[in-house]
């Protein structure tokens, strides 16, 4: 498959994880879930894994970069999604996945300078951020009460992501690893510490319907699954800022689903911040540029004028 198909698949699966985090919700706990989906992650590529006759890293180091990422790029963030939704809607969590690239470009310059911001994308980056205030909509304080914290924990959970792009980019990517080890080793490794977490964060009671064990597989098999190996070959060919960018579809399918299969709805401030954070990304991502191009007219002015 393409590497442009599998960004626009990479959306849709990742779109839909929403909604069935929030069906999923209705009979398992949030760690349930986040369990339940690394665990049938796990199992669908270890099954592509053999078939493929994948060779594991044999340096230790490669193992521990692995299991960074697997704690930061899964673990954490699924753990924080899962309990969000037990106070906001799929649709608002799905908008506040839009942050990723927000949060990539961020800390890909500053805590790993494997990228370096130009004006615009610091602009979009602030841009990026108002957008973010608008969604939450602190004036707004006590319709917040039920849900700041959850919006707070989705906040945590694109950190968690901008961080990984970052790790993987720096620590990862140069390595011959493929991307089917890499989500493999990524998605095996988050589903062990789940595991070895299994006292903790799932020993509850369950309520098992067709809908709840349908988007658990669903969530686990796709969403966790196939798509992280996607994932990687976008990642590997088009760096992490582009491939954060995946994010703008994610809210998109996100929102279409929470609202024609949820019947969810939006206050006004959601969508008009999600277009605020859009805009943003279009400059972190370079996709419009505004001080870069009047500085390369400039520079070709000059260079017209000597000669």
């Amino acid at each position: 498959m393409k590497v442009a198909l599998q960004f626009v698949a990479m959306g849709l699966v990742w779109g839909a994880s929403f909604l069935f985090m929030k069906v999923a919700l209705e009979g398992v706990s949030f760690g349930q879930v986040a369990w339940a989906r690394l665990v049938f992650g796990a199992l669908t590529l270890g099954v592509i894994a053999l078939i493929m006759r994948v060779r594991l890293p044999r340096e230790p180091i490669v193992w521990v970069h692995f299991a960074v990422v697997a704690v930061t790029y899964c673990v954490i963030p699924f753990l924080l999604f899962a309990w969000a939704e037990q106070y906001v809607s799929s649709s608002l969590a799905s908008i506040y996945n839009a942050v990723t690239p927000i949060t990539t470009a961020i800390l890909v310059t500053a805590a790993f300078r494997v990228e370096k911001l130009n004006r615009d994308q610091v602009l979009g980056v602030l841009i990026g951020v108002v957008g973010v205030v608008v969604v939450v909509g602190p004036w707004a304080v006590d319709a917040l009460a039920g849900s700041l914290w959850g919006q707070f924990a989705c906040l945590g959970a694109v950190t968690c992501y901008g961080f990984s792009f970052g790790y993987i980019r720096k620590f990862i990517s140069p390595r011959a690893v493929s991307a089917t080890t890499s989500a493999f080793m990524n998605i095996g490794l988050a589903a062990v510490i789940m595991i070895l977490l299994t006292p903790v964060v799932a020993w509850h009671p369950i309520t098992f319907s067709w809908p709840v064990l349908l988007s658990l597989l669903a969530l686990g098999a796709l969403g966790t699954g196939v798509v992280y190996i996607w994932n990687m070959n976008v990642l590997r060919a088009w760096g992490p800022t582009a491939t954060s960018g995946v994010t703008y579809v994610t809210p998109v399918v996100g929102v279409a689903l929470g609202i024609l299969v949820l019947g969810e709805h939006l206050t006004w401030n959601e969508p008009v911040g999600a277009v605020i954070v859009f805009a943003g990304i279009l400059l972190t991502q370079q996709r419009v540029r505004l001080f870069t191009r009047r500085q390369a007219e400039l520079a070709a002015q000059e260079a017209a004028a000597r000669s």
